[in-house]
């Protein structure tokens, strides 16, 4: 998608740097600064980002081995060279936003190891990995001092299963005076499909060795064994019954780990695991890509409790989301409090009560009680406590809450917000103070390889003899590819109103799904009389069976109308 709009730091940039420059100093802000702009600047106060940073931050550690940077140098390589006589900045991020590989020179852009909006305020990159699209950021909309006169424009990678964000591509240059779009967007958008084009190329081989590495090894009656590579994972009926969460936990880590090191041998299994992992790495081109396992029940194991699977909070087997949760688990092993943030319905809450473990919680609710006069009052010293919504305590809640930090230091308390509303000076104060010992959880649209796990955790219990809730294929794109504003209690929703109201056997069908997930995300902001009108289409076509001649028809337009309007809508 290529925005034409002109940005709003190109129409106003004088009056947007002014008010940049009020909102650091703490002054009101003149009106028409865009919303967004001002939510960016807020979350980089909020995250601790100081706007006069000067070294680059450190990032976290990169990968021994970048699936992505190996597709990616090729096509990288051929297009750097255009870099030098425009002045320009060519950036690579992994799906943490890591630089994996840069080229070229703008004043005040090199040697930055990350991009995050953590470390780094608000950046083309970020936003671009946040909407899942072409993004821009010119001059004032940066948080930093030393990047107002730098304009960017970032594209996200996509993968070639699922959709799922790999990481983006970066062209900055000295700021622009025409404003959006960015005079080298189709350079990055066209980049971008090269490296999608090689993705694919390279995935399907790898695809089909690991594939015959696990029929190999699988060949024979009932054997147990398991293929994995970080993203697939193809297990045998027999080692489905020997595996659980832990030791495919030790598996994947093992897979990782197959990339760096050699790991040929028996893994080393959590005590109590039933079983043996004798560990076979698979190679691709002289490189390892994942792993076979050949599992061998113990003689006479110790009789266990049927594997359960692991609750909704906790399932995911994506890089980022496996990040954030051992990093909670990490931090909630002291008695300081710890800071959760993410967008709503992510599962903050459902994640603090799995760090508490078996505990009973004292909850507390913000959005019903800011001043928390209900809730502390009723709070037993010594018991764990949970704040939710922690963005919508009021002045008299954060004088209540810090007083009783103070008279009991070894509270175990976990608080939960949701950045981009504005607090006030008491609460930016606390939260700062929190940023220390804080984890922002990924939204689902940044881990849609996690879909097909959390399908499975969020359906409901079948009765004996009732097959389990099933998907084809279409429905699982359809589901991947849906942004998901509202997150895992969104696809929470949705399953179980599925699971409610179905009527038909068999696998889910795209057809079934609701009318915006099924049709997918328009491809622009759309008013509300083009949403209103757009659903009326999205309606006809579903009552029809898709014949757009017939939906045309019923709603009392011709065809050629149709069909143009449809595409509007994917402009």
């Amino acid at each position: 998608m290529t925005t034409t709009d002109p940005s709003p730091a190109a129409t106003a940039r004088p009056s947007l740097s002014a008010a940049r420059e009020r909102f650091l100093s703490g002054r009101p802000l003149p009106p028409g600064v865009p919303e967004e702009v001002l939510a960016a600047w807020r979350r980089a106060r909020f995250f601790g980002v100081p706007h006069d940073l000067t070294e680059p931050v450190a990032g976290p550690p990169l990968p021994g081995e970048s699936v992505l940077l190996g597709a990616a140098r090729p096509v990288l390589d051929r297009v750097a060279p255009a870099l030098g006589v425009d002045g320009s900045l060519l950036v690579l991020t992994d799906e943490r936003l890591r630089v994996l590989w840069t080229a070229g020179s703008v004043p005040g852009l090199g040697g930055w190891a990350a991009l995050s909006e953590q470390e780094v305020g608000n950046n083309s990159a970020a936003l671009a990995l946040r909407v899942r699209s072409r993004a821009e950021v010119h001059g004032p909309e940066h948080f930093l001092d030393r990047w107002q006169d730098v304009s960017a424009v970032s594209v996200p990678v996509l993968g070639p299963e699922g959709g799922q964000v790999l990481g983006t591509l970066t062209v900055a240059s000295p700021l622009s005076a025409a404003g959006r779009p960015h005079p080298q967007g189709a350079l990055a958008e066209a980049t971008v499909a090269a490296v999608e084009t090689e993705l694919r190329a390279r995935a399907g081989r790898g695809e089909r060795v690991l594939l015959d590495a696990y029929v190999r090894a699988a060949r024979g009656q009932n054997r147990a064994v398991a293929a994995l590579d970080g993203r697939n994972r193809l297990v045998s009926d027999a080692a489905q019954r020997l595996l659980t969460p832990e030791v495919l936990a030790v598996l994947e880590r093992t897979a990782a780990d197959a990339r760096d090191t050699d790991v040929t041998g028996f893994a080393e299994l959590p005590e109590g695991a039933g079983c043996t992992a004798h560990v076979t790495p698979v190679r691709l081109d002289g490189r390892t890509i994942g792993i076979v396992a050949a599992l061998d029940p113990l003689d006479d194991p110790a009789p266990q409790a049927p594997a359960s699977s692991p609750p909704v909070a906790l399932t995911g087997s994506s890089v980022s989301w496996r990040h954030a949760v051992g990093r909670a688990v990490e931090l909630a092993r002291s008695q300081e409090p710890l800071l959760l943030t993410g967008e709503r319905g992510t599962g903050k809450s459902a994640l603090a009560r799995e760090l508490f473990g078996p505990d009973p919680v004292q909850a507390a609710d913000a959005a019903r009680d800011p001043g928390l006069g209900q809730a502390l009052p009723a709070w037993q010293p010594g018991r764990p406590l949970l704040l939710r919504h922690a963005e919508r305590l009021a002045q008299p809640g954060v004088a209540a809450l810090n007083s009783l930090l103070d008279q009991h230091p070894d509270t175990r308390l976990v608080v939960t917000c949701t950045p981009g509303a504005p607090v006030g000076p008491c609460l930016e104060r606390l939260l700062d103070k929190m940023s220390a010992r804080s984890v922002t959880l990924p939204p689902l649209r940044e881990r849609t390889e996690d879909i097909r796990e959390l399908l499975s955790a969020l359906a409901p219990r079948t009765t004996p003899g009732q097959p389990p809730l099933t998907w084809t294929l279409d429905a699982l794109r359809a589901l991947q590819l849906y942004p998901w504003p509202g997150n895992v209690t969104e696809l929470a929703h949705v399953v179980r109103a599925l699971t409610e109201r179905r009527r038909a056997t068999g696998p889910v069908r795209r057809a079934e799904l609701p009318d915006a997930v099924r049709e997918g995300p328009a491809a622009r902001p759309l008013s509300p009389m083009e949403h209103a009108e757009r659903a009326a289409i999205l309606e006809a076509l579903r009552r029809h069976g898709g014949n757009k001649a017939r939906a045309a028809a019923a709603l009392g337009i011709g065809r050629a109308t149709l069909y143009r309007k449809l595409r509007e809508y994917r402009r």
